[in-house]
């Protein structure tokens, strides 16, 4: 069964949220797998992890708080943001395996524009080396396999973001086997917002955009790209 994309243009954050929750109470093991494609006015999004103290001055810009897990971001015009509304039950894998298949999806999307994403272990989303934006060398910090080389951190720190910017963040819930929330990847933003809190939770990280590290890409071009690599990567 293949995933319907819906592209919603852009829409408030919270009847969003609330129509996904809505779809995901509501729907049966007959439901077709849909994806959202959308982008939001300015909103800051506080996951269940979340704590008050990373976001400093949220100004004019209103906070909702959510149950997706995570900590805080920021949405805004000139992002991508898609929710997959997914029986992973029936799709026929896990949690763990669909965080990876979003995560390649973006991959795939930048690919697409040249540019190199990257994971880094123990920090969910996707990263770019800001001196080199499509480097394929290898961070030492990539999730690795049991047994394999060791990660060059150590146990229980956080990530060294150093060199590194976010590009895209990952903010997920399933609910009886079905996903909703999702994941958002900066195109052409004002990033000022981000300043005024510790994405994710981290005071070092530095958010960009493909923007920033040169590359001219409309929203609709790359909402087109992803929803497609999206809807591939996560077909059952």
């Amino acid at each position: 069964m293949s995933i319907e994309i819906h592209k919603l243009g852009r829409v408030d954050y919270l009847p969003t949220y609330e129509a996904m929750q809505a779809f995901t109470a509501a729907r049966t093991p007959e439901t077709p797998d849909v994806l959202w494609i959308c982008e939001h006015p300015a909103v800051y999004t506080q996951g269940l992890a979340g704590k008050p103290e990373h976001i400093f001055n949220p100004a004019n810009i209103p906070v909702v708080q959510t149950n997706r897990g995570g900590q805080v971001t920021y949405h805004g015009p000139g992002q991508v943001v898609a929710y997959p509304l997914i029986d992973l039950k029936r799709a026929g894998y896990f949690i763990k395996e669909y965080v990876y298949r979003i995560e390649e999806a973006v991959i795939r999307t930048l690919a697409a524009f040249g540019v190199t994403g990257h994971r880094v272990a123990g920090a969910p989303g996707i990263y770019v080396r800001l001196g080199d934006p499509g480097s394929h060398a290898m961070l030492a910090q990539r999730p690795a396999k049991k047994g394999s080389e060791p990660l060059r951190f150590a146990a229980g720190s956080d990530p060294n973001f150093e060199g590194l910017g976010k590009i895209a963040a990952l903010g997920l819930k399933v609910s009886r086997n079905c996903t909703y929330h999702g994941m958002a990847l900066n195109v052409a933003m004002d990033l000022e917002p981000f300043s005024r809190i510790n994405p994710c939770g981290y005071a070092q990280l530095q958010t960009v955009d493909l923007s920033t590290i040169g590359v001219s890409v409309g929203w609709t071009e790359a909402a087109d790209v992803l929803s497609h690599k999206l809807a591939s990567y996560l077909a059952p």
